[in-house]
């Protein structure tokens, strides 16, 4: 969908004459909206519509450039019941989140459902939205460094030309795909609405959206839960990603037990030190001799982001280790066919099908700048070796960001007593109990509900828990957070680790 000097959506926004009575949003904020069917196979069905908005791309030019962000909305189910909006995102960056919320509805209660309209978004950049496309070919912007020098100069080389890619494709227009930007957008959508105040639900980078949305508009908040929360002392593309290294290297171990007992099976090693043995091996292989299985060729570079991949939740773990074990049959020269997720993964990190990952390249260059000296970067890769030798190369490693023009605004400082509610399991590996905690220290009015000793990214809506889901819902339903923080244990019965 072109960026358009004046757009029209719906038919419904007209240019507004500049005067200084006038705020220059206004044309936005008070635009009409036509809902329609969402074409989708998931939002259709569920009884959801789906329209466009029309935002500013710069909002310090709101008479410039605008651009659309795609919405969808499922009704509240009561509407005598209806409190308002309940606006969502799934993280990323760079997630689509036009059905997120059928998926987090499943662990509402009814009386949750009774009154919210539950709303998808498209954040600027993404899906249905005026997207970014920087036309990669190959890559997503995060790859392990590699086992030595030569690896890692590779990879300086692959992470420069993603970003030169996006600055001859995208120019000047991405250095407002930002989370700062995305929020504006979210207050238009507010107003769009007719709402005073809007709810929110955000997991994952979705925290963190949130967190920023409370700063800008603090006024605008109504009740806010956060799962698995970011850090927002260490938000960007070398911060974030850094903290994922020790607990990825905890959770394979996790992972490595669970394969050892069912060593006849997969063949990796009877006890998780021969697990991690054998698969370190396999890396090692897989850059004296990269591992061709079907369309793809799996180097030192992709196959610890494969390991990633599969580490984020315990009911993952069967499907990682058949993948891992076709991996490991295909470099010994066994004629693989990769089963159709283990075939979509590699699509997604090798091929950049069927999209790339270079709008939340967009969000996280365009929110927090990099260092830019690779050498600084070669120094912590192999100073973490010792202790994290299957991530640390790839949470230490260059981004590309260090090649990203640097953002229009300074990152946003989180800090304010705004309610809200986040949750978060304490092996978390993509963001951190530690992170969860930070974000429970800057928003200070914050409750914070730890579901211990289990390993899951997204809580609600993903990984039923009867104490998360509890204390979820009460809050959303009647706006009490609990007194004190909560420890919550895993549901009897569950096997979580």
């Amino acid at each position: 969908m072109a960026v358009a000097a004046t757009a029209i959506v719906a038919g419904s926004l007209t240019a507004t004459p500049a005067s200084a009575d006038v705020d220059p949003l206004d044309r936005f904020r008070h635009q009409s909206l036509t809902w329609q069917s969402c074409d989708d196979p998931r939002l259709d069905p569920a009884g959801a519509q789906c329209a466009e908005v029309t935002v500013p791309v710069d909002y310090s030019a709101p008479r410039a450039e605008t651009m659309t962000v795609a919405i969808s909305r499922l009704p509240a189910s009561d509407p005598a019941k209806r409190r308002g909006v309940l606006l969502s995102n799934p993280g990323g960056p760079g997630a689509p989140g036009l059905d997120f919320m059928i998926d987090v509805r499943e662990g509402m209660s009814s009386e949750v459902r009774d009154r919210y309209d539950l709303i998808g978004m498209d954040p600027r950049g993404i899906g249905r939205s005026t997207p970014v496309n920087c036309r990669w070919q190959h890559g997503f912007g995060l790859e392990s460094a590699g086992l030595d020098g030569a690896g890692f100069a590779e990879s300086v080389a692959q992470q420069a030309e993603l970003a030169a890619l996006c600055a001859a494709n995208e120019g000047p227009r991405l250095r407002h795909i930002t989370t700062r930007n995305t929020a504006r957008d979210m207050d238009v959508i507010r107003a769009v609405l007719g709402e005073e105040r809007i709810s929110y639900f955000g997991t994952s980078y979705g925290t963190y959206l949130g967190a920023v949305l409370t700063q800008l508009f603090p006024e605008r908040g109504d009740r806010f839960v956060l799962d698995s929360a970011v850090d927002p002392e260490h938000y960007g593309s070398v911060g974030m990603v850094r903290a994922m290294g020790p607990v990825n290297e905890a959770a394979f171990d996790r992972w490595a037990e669970w394969v050892a007992a069912r060593d006849s099976e997969f063949r990796f090693g009877a006890d998780r030190f021969a697990v991690r043995s054998a698969v370190q091996d396999l890396v090692r292989r897989a850059d004296e001799r990269p591992i061709r299985i079907g369309e793809f060729t799996v180097d030192e570079h992709s196959l610890p982001m494969v390991l990633y991949r599969g580490l984020d939740d315990p009911r993952h773990y069967p499907l990682l280790a058949r993948q891992i074990r076709q991996l490991a049959d295909a470099a010994e020269g066994t004629e693989v066919r990769p089963e159709p997720e283990l075939a979509a993964s590699l699509a997604f990190m090798l091929t950049a099908r069927p999209r790339d990952y270079s709008p939340a390249l967009a969000v996280l260059c365009g929110d927090v700048e990099a260092p830019r000296d690779p050498a600084w970067y070669w120094r912590d890769i192999e100073a973490s070796r010792a202790d994290q030798p299957l991530f640390g190369a790839f949470a230490n490693n260059i981004p590309p960001c260090a090649f990203w023009a640097p953002p229009a605004e300074q990152p946003t400082a989180i800090g304010n007593a705004m309610p809200s509610l986040i949750v978060q399991s304490t092996g978390d590996t993509r963001t951190t109990h530690a992170g969860a905690q930070a974000m429970h220290r800057a928003l200070t009015g914050s409750r914070l509900v730890t579901l211990d000793d289990v390993a899951v990214h997204w809580l609600y809506g993903n990984y039923p828990n009867t104490c998360v889901d509890t204390t979820v819902n009460t809050y959303l339903r009647d706006g009490t957070l609990p007194g004190t923080d909560l420890i919550c244990q895993d549901d009897p019965g569950r096997e979580s680790r």
